[in-house]
């Protein structure tokens, strides 16, 4: 109370108890009392004085004569009326309420309420604008005893008689003398108290005088000589039963709770409560607060025990408790780019389908305005590092995403913490009002003040290694611990002279340690968490329920798939348009990129020429597999954080039960988007630069195709780790297997022989995409540029011929010789290779017989160790010359198709004709599909001969009716019995990894994986 409001205070109790004959000895005996409640010795005498002189008797005429009434003197009313006047605007609705029940308090003390006396009390009333019904409400409190006068609605009684009330309130406390009376003050919901007995009856451990009226406030009790203590909650409840709230139970039974590494977080935990309760759990640093929060809100399974709401199990029967839990954790919900309105319109939007627009906007605009966040509405939420808001209007607006469905039962984790004492208490109180609005709340606090501490209907305490210690009301909890410790004034809680509880005695005393002989303190605790345990199980009775069957109260209409789809992307893309930054980055280092690269590759051979031809430049394939590093990269980089940062609000969101195939797909929809657009750009001004003419759109396609896969890539890390550190170093480990898999950096015929083979690509190499579109787009540009793609199929016959007759065939009559003459006993080979000789001619002719059937040879089954014989390797020469006249054939008629075309092209115009050659064809690209460069053109892998010679020109054969595997550089790819374009087949098994990606994201696959090998590998080192 301010000195302003103190001292007209004092004026008015002054010009009060002037009226009709002056102040009496208990009025001023009242005035000392009540000033001593509020100030020190030395402060009372002055407010002392100032109220003897304004209750001094000014009138010329002295008192008046015996039964003669005197009005109030119209100096005195104007005085009266000025003072209301003027401390009208100083003080809320509460304190005028206060303010209110003290003067009729004091006209009380002398049961002097002459008309005067209660003129000017009225003429308060009036002023400070208060219900006549409260004004009534509030006299016939002050004044009067008889039941019959206080039969109304906000009235309680406590009593050994019923005195049959058809409005009040009743509570039967056997044994009291007289009546405790309590009235609740609606509209200002405050409640008072007073007794009428002659027994003593204890307010938070002070002893009533009956001639005192008492603010009854939250976490108050009130201990009677017999029967149990009479809590707030208990007066609160008995005013709530007129209310149309939803009964709620909410029973935990021998809960117990283990971590992976076996470790106890929790035990013999038992809690038994209903709806409109707010209670707290406290306990030191790693007694298990959060681990319980997360049990009893159904995060985690208990190792044991159950949690019922309305006898339905928690964990078990999830799908009828949809929607009854919220969970508020320390930890921000909030999406930063957004503003305040849209962070709650989206969560709304969420949780309600069957509302409109209309609907939906102005349920935002209520919610906001009842935090008193409204004017703040258009803000955006920003970082705590670089706020927009304030830390309590930031606890407020997480609060109003789970207040804005009105969840039944409530969890809130630390909601004061890091907020000043102001924010902290107008934070509580927002909790406070929900619970008296019916809702069931508990909330992890540490460290609170008094008022809210107070604030509690029940406060839980747990001691170290998750142990329960005390269960019951705040204000009683000091006077039990100081009782169990035999400490001196145990019966008294709270501070007599200013009202206040310090919690930290609490764990001074839960935590004391023994002192040695000289008295320091040891490491010893005098009481340990088993001691404290065995205690509360002795004195604490766990209170007991009546379990309510009805269908618990949900408050979730969750809409379609398709409308959470739409929800979601919507959100997501919102929140990245407001960041300018974000946008601008994405937008512009894509292309720029694009010529920094191309710029810098834009290789002209000619040292005295400016002109630049695509055809010499050696740059074109490193530039094609840059362009797949830098998609990779880019798809990487804008997903590797997305998961990860809503990974707070996806929890949350559980409870809501919403679509996981949704959220994911919003996010790849937006990823997609992103990457498609900076591939656009990428390609459009990087193939512009280098003269990559009428292949945008298969560079875009492909490039576009392995930015998705890295996207899906990117979110899988983003989903499976709790570190945003340890996300972008995972970036390089993910990239280099790609880089060095990928088929440019290193051709894969050189790689280790641990797991490649020379005829098709290895396996490893067939779960990378770099290598899928780099092998596509090299094939791509060779074969369909406007220069080859006339000829290619020729030069692919005249290709194959002139391999069979320059190479195979020579190689294969080799080893025929080679085999022959271990049979006409040189024997210059072994056995083994003899035999594996034989394997091979058998699958070579058996190949070449399937491949030209039109030349015939009918001895293949002789061909066998024991059949070979010197006139069977004469006629298998035989037949090879047969098949050597057949390709010498071929080679002919391709050579001379192909000649007739190019000599018809350059006749009919050789500047055009070398002008195409220049533009579209690339002699780099030609050296690498060809493999001009590699020493071995054909080569013997087992028992077969291996074409390592123009890769691009040689046609898969495929082994099965589904094999598509192939050599690298392949012109086309097997699968069902049919043959597709190299490139488009590859962007499809591109796709086909990013889909079996999806799977391992929507499963969650690698953090499920990783959690597994966690407890595999403390298992192991538990069993050593």
């Amino acid at each position: 109370m301010s000195e302003e409001i103190l001292k007209a205070l004092m004026q008015l109790f002054g010009l009060i108890a002037k009226q009709d004959g002056g102040a009496e000895s208990n009025e001023t005996e009242y005035v000392r009392t009540f000033l001593r409640q509020q100030l020190n010795s030395e402060a009372v005498e002055e407010y002392y004085g100032l109220f003897l002189k304004h209750s001094a008797d000014d009138s010329k005429g002295g008192k008046e004569e015996e039964g003669k009434v005197r009005l109030t003197s119209m100096k005195d009313s104007v005085r009266i009326l000025g003072i209301c006047k003027k401390i009208n605007k100083q003080l809320n609705r509460e304190q005028k309420v206060v303010v209110l029940v003290r003067l009729y308090e004091l006209v009380n003390a002398d049961h002097k309420f002459t008309e005067q006396r209660m003129a000017i009390i009225n003429t308060v009333a009036d002023v400070f604008k208060l219900p006549r019904n409260e004004i009534s409400n509030i006299e016939n409190f002050v004044i009067q005893n008889d039941p019959a006068n206080l039969d109304f609605a906000d009235l309680l009684m406590a009593g050994d008689e019923e005195p049959g009330f058809q409005n009040a309130r009743f509570i039967h406390t056997p044994g009291l003398h007289g009546a405790i009376i309590i009235l609740r003050v609606k509209s200002a919901d405050l409640y008072f108290m007073r007794y009428t007995g002659d027994q003593d009856i204890f307010l938070n451990g002070l002893v009533i005088n009956t001639r005192r009226i008492y603010l009854f406030p939250n976490g108050s009790f009130i201990r009677v000589p017999k029967g149990k203590p009479i809590y707030f909650t208990d007066v609160v409840g008995h005013f709530m039963t007129d209310t149309n709230v939803p009964r709620i139970t909410y029973e935990v039974k021998d809960v117990e709770f283990r971590f992976k590494t076996g470790d106890i977080g929790i035990r013999d935990i038992q809690i038994a409560e209903e709806q409109g309760k707010l209670i707290g759990i406290m306990g030191a640093s790693g007694a298990g607060k959060t681990t319980l929060l997360n049990v009893l809100s159904g995060i985690e399974a208990p190792t044991k025990g159950q949690v019922l709401i309305n006898g339905y199990d928690l964990h078990r029967d999830a799908e009828e408790l949809e929607g009854v839990i919220g969970v508020i954790p320390q930890d921000d919900l909030l999406i930063e780019e957004l503003t305040v309105f849209e962070n709650l319109y989206y969560n709304a939007k969420l949780c309600f389908k069957d509302k409109d627009e209309e609907e939906i906007t102005h349920l935002v605009n209520e919610t906001l305005k009842s935090l008193g966040l409204y004017d703040r509405r258009h803000l955006k939420v920003g970082s705590p590092l670089n706020k927009m808001i304030s830390g309590g209007q930031r606890k407020r607006l997480n609060i109003a995403l789970e207040l804005i469905r009105e969840p039944a039962i409530l969890f809130v984790d630390e909601p004061t913490s890091g907020l000043s004492s102001r924010d902290s208490e107008n934070v509580m109180n927002l909790l406070r009002e929900l619970s008296l609005k019916g809702k069931l709340i508990f909330v992890v606090i540490h460290q609170p003040s008094s008022d809210i501490f107070k604030m509690f209907d029940k406060m839980y305490i747990l001691d170290t290694g998750g142990y329960p210690v005390y269960y019951g009301n705040p204000s009683e909890s000091l006077i039990y611990f100081k009782r169990l410790d035999a400490q001196i004034n145990s019966d008294v809680g709270e501070c007599p002279t200013c009202g206040n509880l310090n919690p930290e005695l609490i764990f001074n005393i839960i935590d004391s340690n023994v002192i040695d002989e000289y008295g320091n303190y040891t490491d010893q605790r005098k009481i340990s968490p088993e001691e404290w345990h065995e205690q509360f199980k002795k004195n604490i009775q766990i209170p007991e329920v009546e379990t309510v069957n009805d269908t618990p109260p949900r408050s979730l209409n969750i809409p379609s798939w398709l409308n959470q789809f739409r929800i979601y992307t919507l959100r997501d893309f919102f929140s990245k348009i407001s960041n300018t930054q974000y946008i601008l980055l994405n937008l512009l280092e894509a292309p720029l990129l694009g010529f920094i690269l191309s710029y810098l590759v834009r290789y002209i051979a000619d040292p005295t020429s400016s002109d630049y031809i695509f055809r010499e430049n050696e740059n074109i394939p490193p530039y094609i597999f840059m362009g797949i590093v830098v998609a990779l990269f880019f798809g990487l980089i804008i997903s590797a954080e997305e998961i990860f940062k809503d990974a707070k609000i996806l929890k949350r969101e559980a409870f809501l039960n919403l679509s996981r195939s949704s959220y994911l797909m919003s996010k790849i929809l937006i990823l997609f988007s992103i990457s498609a657009i900076q591939m656009v750009l990428f390609v459009f001004v990087a193939n512009s630069v280098l003269g990559i003419k009428d292949m945008y759109f298969e560079f875009w396609i492909a490039l576009f195709s392995i930015s998705a896969f890295a996207n899906i890539l990117g979110l899988i890390i983003s989903a499976s780790f709790n570190s945003i550190i340890t996300i972008y170093i995972l970036i390089p480990l993910l990239m280099i297997p790609q880089m060095v898999l990928g088929g440019a950096m290193f051709t894969f015929d050189k790689l280790n022989k641990d797991f490649t083979s020379p005829d098709v690509v290895p396996a490893i190499a067939e779960f990378m995409p770099s290598r899928w579109i780099y092998e596509g787009l090299m094939v791509h540009q060779y074969k369909h540029n406007n220069f080859k793609k006339n000829i290619f199929e020729v030069e692919m016959r005249e290709s194959a011929a002139d391999f069979k007759q320059v190479y195979y065939i020579p190689e294969l009559r080799d080893i025929i010789a080679e085999t022959e003459g271990y049979v006409e006993g040189e024997e210059n080979i072994s056995r083994e290779q003899y035999e594996s000789n034989i394997r091979l001619i058998y699958n070579e002719v058996s190949n070449e017989l399937k491949r030209i059937p039109s030349v015939n040879f009918d001895k293949l089954d002789k061909i066998t160790p024991e059949g070979f014989s010197v006139q069977l390797a004469t006629e298998i020469n035989d037949y090879l010359d047969r098949l050597l006249e057949y390709y010498q054939d071929e080679f002919y008629k391709a050579n001379t198709i192909k000649e007739q075309f190019l000599s018809a092209n350059i006749e009919a115009n050789r500047e055009k004709f070398e002008r195409i050659r220049d533009d579209y064809f690339n002699e780099s690209i030609n050296d690498i599909v060809r493999k001009v460069f590699d020493k071995n053109k054909i080569l013997r892998e087992d028992d077969h001969l291996i074409q390592m010679v123009d890769p691009v020109y040689q046609k898969p054969e495929p082994l099965h009716f589904f094999d598509f595997r192939t050599h690298f550089f392949a012109p086309s790819k097997h699968f069902a019995g049919h043959y597709f374009e190299t490139l488009w087949f590859n962007i499809v098994m591109v796709w086909v990894l990013t889909i079996l990606l999806y799977i391992v994201l929507y499963f969650d696959l690698l953090k499920k994986g990783l959690n597994f090998a966690g407890n595999l590998k403390w298992i192991k080192k538990k069993d050593k």
